[in-house]
Protein backbone atom coordinates (compact mmCIF):
# COMPACT_ATOMS: atom_id res chain seq x y z
CA UNK A 1 0.00 0.00 0.00
CA UNK A 2 3.05 2.28 -0.25
CA UNK A 3 1.74 3.30 -3.65
CA UNK A 4 -1.30 5.01 -2.09
CA UNK A 5 0.91 6.72 0.50
CA UNK A 6 3.19 8.18 -2.17
CA UNK A 7 0.20 9.24 -4.27
CA UNK A 8 -0.89 11.48 -1.40
CA UNK A 9 1.99 13.85 -2.17
CA UNK A 10 1.07 14.30 -5.85
CA UNK A 11 -0.89 17.15 -7.32
CA UNK A 12 -4.63 16.48 -7.27
CA UNK A 13 -3.93 13.86 -4.61
CA UNK A 14 -7.58 13.20 -3.80
CA UNK A 15 -8.38 11.90 -7.29
CA UNK A 16 -5.13 9.89 -7.42
CA UNK A 17 -5.78 8.23 -4.07
CA UNK A 18 -9.41 7.45 -4.96
CA UNK A 19 -8.43 5.85 -8.27
CA UNK A 20 -5.53 3.93 -6.73
CA UNK A 21 -7.72 2.67 -3.90
CA UNK A 22 -10.11 1.20 -6.47
CA UNK A 23 -7.28 -0.44 -8.39
CA UNK A 24 -5.58 -1.74 -5.25
CA UNK A 25 -8.81 -3.30 -3.96
CA UNK A 26 -9.31 -5.09 -7.28
CA UNK A 27 -5.68 -6.22 -7.22
CA UNK A 28 -6.01 -7.60 -3.69
CA UNK A 29 -9.19 -9.49 -4.64
CA UNK A 30 -7.53 -11.06 -7.66
CA UNK A 31 -4.32 -12.17 -5.94
CA UNK A 32 -6.24 -14.16 -3.31
CA UNK A 33 -5.90 -17.14 -5.66
CA UNK A 34 -2.15 -16.70 -6.03
CA UNK A 35 -1.68 -16.42 -2.26
CA UNK A 36 -3.58 -19.67 -1.83
CA UNK A 37 -1.43 -21.20 -4.55
CA UNK A 38 1.64 -19.88 -2.74
CA UNK A 39 0.76 -21.83 0.40
CA UNK A 40 -0.30 -24.93 -1.53
CA UNK A 41 2.81 -25.18 -3.72
CA UNK A 42 5.09 -24.46 -0.76
CA UNK A 43 3.66 -27.42 1.15
CA UNK A 44 3.56 -29.65 -1.93
CA UNK A 45 7.16 -28.99 -2.97
CA UNK A 46 8.49 -29.45 0.55
CA UNK A 47 6.55 -32.72 0.95
CA UNK A 48 7.67 -34.10 -2.41
CA UNK A 49 11.31 -33.19 -1.82
CA UNK A 50 11.15 -34.70 1.66
CA UNK A 51 9.69 -37.87 0.15
CA UNK A 52 12.51 -37.97 -2.43
CA UNK A 53 10.19 -37.26 -5.40
CA UNK A 54 12.06 -34.52 -7.30
CA UNK A 55 10.22 -35.05 -10.58
CA UNK A 56 6.85 -34.73 -8.85
CA UNK A 57 8.01 -31.53 -7.15
CA UNK A 58 9.09 -30.06 -10.48
CA UNK A 59 5.84 -31.09 -12.17
CA UNK A 60 3.82 -29.54 -9.34
CA UNK A 61 5.54 -26.19 -9.67
CA UNK A 62 5.01 -26.14 -13.45
CA UNK A 63 1.30 -26.84 -13.03
CA UNK A 64 0.96 -24.19 -10.31
CA UNK A 65 2.77 -21.49 -12.29
CA UNK A 66 0.85 -22.14 -15.51
CA UNK A 67 -2.50 -22.31 -13.71
CA UNK A 68 -1.94 -19.10 -11.78
CA UNK A 69 -0.64 -17.33 -14.90
CA UNK A 70 -3.71 -18.30 -16.95
CA UNK A 71 -6.06 -17.16 -14.19
CA UNK A 72 -4.28 -13.82 -14.09
CA UNK A 73 -4.52 -13.44 -17.87
CA UNK A 74 -8.26 -14.21 -17.87
CA UNK A 75 -8.95 -11.66 -15.12
CA UNK A 76 -6.80 -9.05 -16.89
CA UNK A 77 -8.62 -9.53 -20.19
CA UNK A 78 -11.98 -9.15 -18.44
CA UNK A 79 -10.85 -5.90 -16.81
CA UNK A 80 -9.53 -4.46 -20.06
CA UNK A 81 -12.72 -5.32 -21.93
CA UNK A 82 -14.89 -3.74 -19.21
CA UNK A 83 -12.66 -0.76 -18.39
CA UNK A 84 -15.37 1.66 -19.52
CA UNK A 85 -17.95 0.05 -17.24
CA UNK A 86 -16.50 -1.17 -13.95
CA UNK A 87 -15.11 2.18 -12.60
CA UNK A 88 -18.68 3.48 -12.21
CA UNK A 89 -19.34 0.64 -9.74
CA UNK A 90 -16.90 2.25 -7.30
CA UNK A 91 -17.22 5.99 -7.89
CA UNK A 92 -19.53 8.55 -9.48
CA UNK A 93 -16.75 11.13 -9.88
CA UNK A 94 -15.94 11.51 -13.58
CA UNK A 95 -12.28 12.40 -12.96
CA UNK A 96 -11.79 9.31 -10.78
CA UNK A 97 -13.45 7.09 -13.38
CA UNK A 98 -11.22 8.54 -16.11
CA UNK A 99 -8.05 7.90 -14.10
CA UNK A 100 -9.14 4.34 -13.29
CA UNK A 101 -9.65 3.72 -17.02
CA UNK A 102 -6.14 5.04 -17.70
CA UNK A 103 -4.68 2.82 -14.97
CA UNK A 104 -6.51 -0.33 -16.09
CA UNK A 105 -3.73 -1.56 -18.47
CA UNK A 106 -1.19 -1.17 -15.65
CA UNK A 107 -3.56 -2.95 -13.28
CA UNK A 108 -3.98 -5.79 -15.77
CA UNK A 109 -0.21 -6.19 -16.12
CA UNK A 110 0.21 -6.08 -12.36
CA UNK A 111 -2.42 -8.80 -11.90
CA UNK A 112 -0.61 -11.16 -14.28
CA UNK A 113 2.75 -10.56 -12.59
CA UNK A 114 1.32 -10.82 -9.07
CA UNK A 115 -0.32 -14.12 -9.98
CA UNK A 116 3.05 -15.64 -10.89
CA UNK A 117 5.47 -14.09 -8.40
CA UNK A 118 3.84 -15.48 -5.21
CA UNK A 119 3.80 -18.98 -6.72
CA UNK A 120 7.53 -18.81 -7.46
CA UNK A 121 8.11 -17.51 -3.94
CA UNK A 122 6.12 -20.45 -2.59
CA UNK A 123 8.26 -22.88 -4.57
CA UNK A 124 11.42 -21.29 -3.20
CA UNK A 125 10.11 -21.37 0.36
CA UNK A 126 9.06 -25.00 -0.01
CA UNK A 127 12.57 -25.84 -1.19
CA UNK A 128 14.05 -24.19 1.90
CA UNK A 129 15.35 -20.99 0.32
CA UNK A 130 13.60 -18.58 2.69
CA UNK A 131 16.70 -16.45 3.10
CA UNK A 132 17.18 -16.10 -0.65
CA UNK A 133 13.53 -15.10 -1.13
CA UNK A 134 13.82 -12.44 1.58
CA UNK A 135 16.95 -10.90 0.04
CA UNK A 136 15.44 -10.95 -3.46
CA UNK A 137 12.24 -9.28 -2.23
CA UNK A 138 14.10 -6.53 -0.38
CA UNK A 139 16.57 -5.84 -3.19
CA UNK A 140 14.12 -5.88 -6.10
CA UNK A 141 11.15 -4.14 -4.52
CA UNK A 142 12.40 -1.85 -1.77
CA UNK A 143 15.91 -1.04 -3.03
CA UNK A 144 15.13 -0.91 -6.77
CA UNK A 145 11.37 -0.72 -7.46
CA UNK A 146 10.22 1.93 -4.99
CA UNK A 147 13.09 4.40 -5.67
CA UNK A 148 12.53 3.97 -9.42
CA UNK A 149 8.83 4.69 -8.95
CA UNK A 150 9.58 7.84 -6.97
CA UNK A 151 11.97 9.06 -9.67
CA UNK A 152 9.42 8.42 -12.42
CA UNK A 153 6.54 9.86 -10.43
CA UNK A 154 8.14 12.98 -8.98
CA UNK A 155 11.33 13.82 -10.88
CA UNK A 156 10.02 12.96 -14.35
CA UNK A 157 6.52 14.16 -13.44
CA UNK A 158 4.75 10.98 -14.56
CA UNK A 159 2.50 11.17 -11.53
CA UNK A 160 0.79 8.12 -10.11
CA UNK A 161 1.45 6.19 -13.34
CA UNK A 162 5.20 6.62 -12.90
CA UNK A 163 5.12 5.50 -9.27
CA UNK A 164 3.20 2.38 -10.19
CA UNK A 165 5.42 1.64 -13.19
CA UNK A 166 8.49 1.74 -10.96
CA UNK A 167 6.99 -0.74 -8.53
CA UNK A 168 5.87 -3.00 -11.36
CA UNK A 169 9.39 -3.01 -12.81
CA UNK A 170 10.71 -4.01 -9.39
CA UNK A 171 8.19 -6.86 -9.21
CA UNK A 172 9.07 -7.97 -12.75
CA UNK A 173 12.78 -8.08 -11.83
CA UNK A 174 11.90 -10.02 -8.68
CA UNK A 175 9.83 -12.51 -10.70
CA UNK A 176 12.60 -12.95 -13.27
CA UNK A 177 15.20 -13.59 -10.58
CA UNK A 178 12.99 -16.18 -8.87
CA UNK A 179 12.19 -17.79 -12.22
CA UNK A 180 15.90 -18.03 -13.05
CA UNK A 181 16.66 -19.60 -9.67
CA UNK A 182 13.86 -22.14 -10.06
CA UNK A 183 14.81 -22.88 -13.68
CA UNK A 184 18.45 -23.54 -12.78
CA UNK A 185 17.58 -25.76 -9.82
CA UNK A 186 18.81 -29.34 -9.73
CA UNK A 187 15.77 -30.99 -8.14
CA UNK A 188 17.53 -34.31 -7.56
CA UNK A 189 20.12 -32.45 -5.52
CA UNK A 190 17.42 -30.58 -3.62
CA UNK A 191 15.74 -33.88 -2.76
CA UNK A 192 19.03 -35.15 -1.34
CA UNK A 193 19.43 -31.96 0.69
CA UNK A 194 15.89 -32.35 2.01
CA UNK A 195 16.67 -35.93 3.03
CA UNK A 196 19.79 -34.78 4.89
CA UNK A 197 17.76 -32.06 6.58
CA UNK A 198 15.19 -34.61 7.75
CA UNK A 199 17.91 -36.79 9.23
CA UNK A 200 19.51 -33.80 10.94
CA UNK A 201 16.30 -32.76 12.62
CA UNK A 202 15.28 -36.21 13.79
CA UNK A 203 13.27 -37.60 10.90
CA UNK A 204 12.69 -41.33 10.40
CA UNK A 205 15.68 -43.45 9.44
CA UNK A 206 15.78 -45.38 6.19
CA UNK A 207 15.44 -48.68 8.08
CA UNK A 208 12.29 -47.41 9.79
CA UNK A 209 10.84 -46.32 6.48
CA UNK A 210 11.62 -49.72 4.93
CA UNK A 211 9.96 -51.54 7.84
CA UNK A 212 6.89 -49.38 7.56
CA UNK A 213 6.71 -49.99 3.81
CA UNK A 214 7.08 -53.76 4.22
CA UNK A 215 4.38 -53.91 6.88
Amino acid sequence: MALILFAGYLQNAEVSIDALSICMNILVWTIMESLGMNAAISVRVSNELGAAHPRTAKFSLVVAVITSFLIGVIISVILILTRNLYPSLFSSDASVETLVKQLTPILALCIVIDNVQPVLSGVAIGAGWQGIVAYVNIACYYVFGIPLGLILGYKLDWGVTGIWYGMIVGTIVQTCVLFFIVYRTNWNKEASIAEDRIRKWGGPKESDVEKTTES
